[in-house]
């Protein structure tokens, strides 16, 4: 690794300090958590110092906001795989002993009535989207074909609705007695 002129460093920590807040907002927009969206833009800044090219590039911000985004779109697919992975089999496990349980049929079927509503408040396009990919099991470009759009498009609905999802249930649980 080289080290940068002092010069390199002031105007990368003056662009960082400018521009933080949009770099985290575009990196949230994406991943969905702003914590993780600091980190983000954090690991862009240490990335961005290790580059040995950094006085070629000639629009340093553009440059940021587009490693920025590459790096939340990368966190978001893996955090999503690692969901696929995951939370399948922790469903299969814990679905057979909490079945027995009347609170937790109840509390169960809440949640299933506010997905449902928070679906419902979907765009049409992205609820089925949606629909079609987490529950009819349509892969992303076969639904992009359905729809005349872009795969890239279809992942951004999938993640809106999932979005909207999580919050309508986190809010559901925050009202909860």
């Amino acid at each position: 690794m080289r080290e940068l002129s002092t010069v390199d460093t002031d105007s990368l920590e003056v662009i960082f300090s400018t521009h933080r807040l949009s770099f985290i907002r575009a990196a949230e927009k994406i991943t969905g958590s702003r914590s993780h969206a600091e980190d983000i833009v954090h690991d862009a800044f240490l990335k961005i110092l290790d580059t040995n090219s950094v006085n070629s590039i000639g629009s340093r911000t553009r440059y940021l906001m587009k490693m920025v985004r590459n790096l939340a779109i990368d966190h978001y697919r893996r955090k999503t795989l690692e969901l696929r992975v995951f939370t399948h089999r922790e469903d299969q496990a814990t679905f057979v002993s909490e079945t027995a349980s009347p609170d937790n049929i109840t509390i169960h079927r809440q949640a299933l009535q506010t997905v449902a509503a928070a679906l419902a408040e979907l765009p049409e396009r992205t609820r089925y989207a949606f629909e079609m990919h987490r529950i009819q099991g349509l892969s992303q470009k076969e639904i992009a074909i359905a729809l005349g759009v872009s795969p890239t498009l279809v992942n951004f609905m999938i993640r809106d609705a999932l979005v909207h999802c999580r919050k309508k249930l986190q809010g559901s649980e925050d009202n909860a007695p």
